[in-house]
């Protein structure tokens, strides 16, 4: 293919993606099947690293992450990110509705917009591209987060043709979906890891990870409902937000009466009776209304307060919260071994929802709440998803209840079950011998982000396993055609796509070999460090715990985790035996070639187009020689390797005295 051929087909995939993206995730209207949009993506993927010079600093290619930020930089706001007054009654509004009357002649017209529970956020376009994206932080400066806001796919990396600003900024909130933070828990309860505890507390801390894959993973959203600019092009702040829809951006859907516009106090009560009932339908978490006044002009006449804007205030929902009956604890066994007791309730309606089951974490918190059974228990679902037990009604408990012993044996298996000094939950320890533990580990093996073997799922792996045809990762590779085919419901079509798919996955590289293994705390992040670090299987399996806290990141409960795993011989043997089938359990000679510390402890930030190298192969030189790569430029950047076209990073790096190389000289520095 031409240059200019090039040129023209990764400008012809940016525009198809870009209008696909904004389908899918900000019109809920997709008009291309995942498996095409991928199938693009990977075609754009390889035209930027064989084209570097075309490839643009918001591709859709940037959705995936893959930055690696050590520290924040901190951002002064251009104007100040003020709080809202609160107010958790109806009196509240009213006084404040009678406060704006006093202080405005004409009429007065509202704007409710829903309060989104999550984390604010404040984006800079210039002509049209995202530039920077900086947290709230003390309300006066942020932290930059501009890679980890890229992955965010409802927000444009890039605006079509528009009469936006050359320069503006925008707010809103980052928010974290009930469905993706379900089954991000979901995923962490196999794993035998602490659960968390809400959306919006985890989506502030995905968005401080210094990471930007494990955001782009993790499946963020956002709205964005506030824009700044030095000129203004419209006069209220409902026709900002119809103007801000044209321009791309997810806005709250009016069409669902996430807005409304009101010139009476009895339109503002209908709107938060509404929502106060409502809520609990949405996908997200909202924690209240806020109500503003509409019209800019009215807004500055206003003004603000040294905390808040007096044309603004946040009406907040209390936590719903109901009593019934605990009837009984019994107790789930993760792939990993970790125990949880779940309450079973009296069902009972709350937050919309009927609610039998919640958790009950471990045995500390069954001791703090000193819950038994038969207790009236107060259960609370106020920005969580997992109902919580948050009280007993003491006054109602029987002279005759029972204080709750915790189990002592595995409900599976019988085998008595063990508690390490600092450990929250309780394991057991059969781990070859509980069906639970056999049947979560091998899903976790198989599963999409390990293994990805086509053609196997829960229901099949249950199957193999109660037909004694499994009984670890290692029994799969040991499948026969005619064990497969006797099975009942399984025609040729899908005995084959099983036995290809496992046949595949001998090809999966070293890196996610480690993650399906399941050790505890060793995820998919964790498992590159260890890779990359001790290069192959063998040297991991004899490290110590000094040699594994050494590792960037590793502290001593991953290390542990690690050294005991390894100590048991059946887990050796399970190794033993995947090597044998041909899995990976070393670094290729390819990933191997030109690898060193000669790089250890420097971070580089890469900007421009290079002659010989692309971007990627730069990055992977950096990585292979123990460099960190990340995507701004602070204080504490070690070198700014510069291409052609390097723009604003260059500036940055000759304002701040941070070191410039080009690509020759990263090559003299590998040696």
């Amino acid at each position: 293919m031409e240059k200019e051929q090039a040129q023209e087909k990764i400008n012809q995939l940016s525009s198809e993606l870009r209008e696909h993206n904004h389908n899918y995730y900000v019109l809920s209207s997709p008009t291309i099947s995942d498996y095409d949009f991928d199938i693009q993506l990977k075609e754009l993927q390889g035209l930027e690293e064989q084209y570097p010079d075309f490839a643009d600093v918001n591709s859709p290619t940037k959705r995936v992450g893959g930055d690696i930020t050590k520290n924040f930089e901190t951002v002064v706001h251009k104007r100040p990110m003020l709080s809202l007054g609160n107010s958790y009654s109806i009196d509240d509004i009213t006084d404040f509705e009678i406060r704006i009357a006093k202080s405005i002649d004409h009429q007065i017209e509202y704007v409710c917009e829903l309060k989104y529970d999550g984390v604010a956020i404040s984006i800079t376009y210039e002509n049209g591209e995202l530039a920077r994206a900086v947290t709230r932080g003390d309300g006066t400066k942020g932290e930059d987060v501009t890679a980890n806001v890229k992955t965010i796919r409802s927000i444009p990396l890039k605006l079509k043709e528009g009469d936006y600003p050359s320069e503006f900024e925008i707010r809103g909130e980052i928010f974290f979906p009930r469905k993706n933070f379900d089954k991000l828990n979901k995923l962490r309860e196999e794993a035998g890891e602490p659960l968390y505890m809400n959306p919006r507390n985890t989506a502030s801390g995905t968005m401080k990870s210094k990471d930007s894959s494990v955001v782009a993973e993790r499946g963020l959203d956002c709205f964005l409902y506030f824009v700044y600019a030095d000129e203004k092009q419209v006069n209220t702040h409902y026709d900002s937000l119809v103007k801000s829809k044209d321009w791309g951006f997810k806005v709250p859907y009016i069409e669902k009466n996430f807005v409304c516009r009101t010139t009476t106090i009895g339109g503002i009560k209908e709107f938060i009776e509404y929502w106060d009932k409502e809520r609990f339908n949405l996908d997200f978490d909202i924690d209240g209304i806020v109500i503003k006044v509409n019209s800019y002009h009215q807004q500055e006449e206003l003004g603000f307060t040294a905390k808040s804007p007096r044309w603004a205030i946040a009406y907040k929902f209390k936590a719903e919260q109901v009593s019934t009956t605990l009837e009984a604890i019994t107790y789930q066994i993760g792939r990993t071994g970790a125990i949880t007791p779940v309450a079973n309730l009296t069902p009972v309606l709350l937050a919309g929802t009927t609610v039998k089951r919640a958790s009950l974490h471990n045995a500390d918190q069954i001791e703090k709440l000193d819950i038994r059974v038969g207790d009236t228990v107060f259960v609370e679902k106020g920005g969580e998803i997992i109902p919580k037990i948050i009280s007993v009604d003491l006054k109602k408990r029987s002279t005759y209840s029972v204080k709750t012993k915790y189990i002592e044996c595995c409900p599976e298996c019988e085998t008595r079950l063990v508690r390490k000094e600092e450990q929250a939950h309780h394991y057991c320890p059969n781990d070859t011998g509980c069906p639970p533990q056999i049947k979560g580990r091998i899903e976790h093996y198989i599963s999409r982000k390990a293994m990805n073997i086509d053609g196997l799922g829960e229901e099949t792996v249950e199957l193999l396993v109660n037909e004694g045809l499994i009984a670890n990762m290692a029994d799969l590779y040991d499948l026969s055609y005619n064990q497969l085919f006797a099975l009942e419901g399984f025609k040729e079509k899908k005995v084959r796509n099983i036995l290809d798919g496992i046949e595949i996955s001998k090809v999966v590289p070293f890196a996610r070999v480690l993650f399906a293994l399941g050790i505890r705390y060793v995820g998919e992040t964790v498992a590159k460090k260890l890779t990359k670090h001790f290069k192959s299987i063998d040297f991991l399996m004899r490290s110590t715990m000094i040699d594994l806290i050494s590792v960037d990141e590793i502290g001593e409960r991953i290390a542990d985790s690690v050294i005991e795993y390894f100590a048991d011989e059946a887990n050796i043997e399970l190794v033993n035996r995947l090597r044998g089938y041909g899995l990976k359990f070393e670094l290729t000679k390819e990933q191997l070639e030109g690898a060193s510390e000669r790089l250890q402890g420097l971070t580089f930030v890469i900007t421009g187009s290079f002659e010989n190298h692309s971007r990627n192969d730069l990055k992977k030189i950096i990585e292979d020689n123990g460099g960190k790569n990340t995507g701004s430029v602070s204080k504490k950047t070690s070198y700014v390797l510069v291409g052609e076209a390097a723009g604003s990073k260059l500036a940055k790096a000759q304002e701040l005295g941070v070191n410039i190389i080009d690509e020759n000289e990263l090559i003299e520095m590998v040696g």
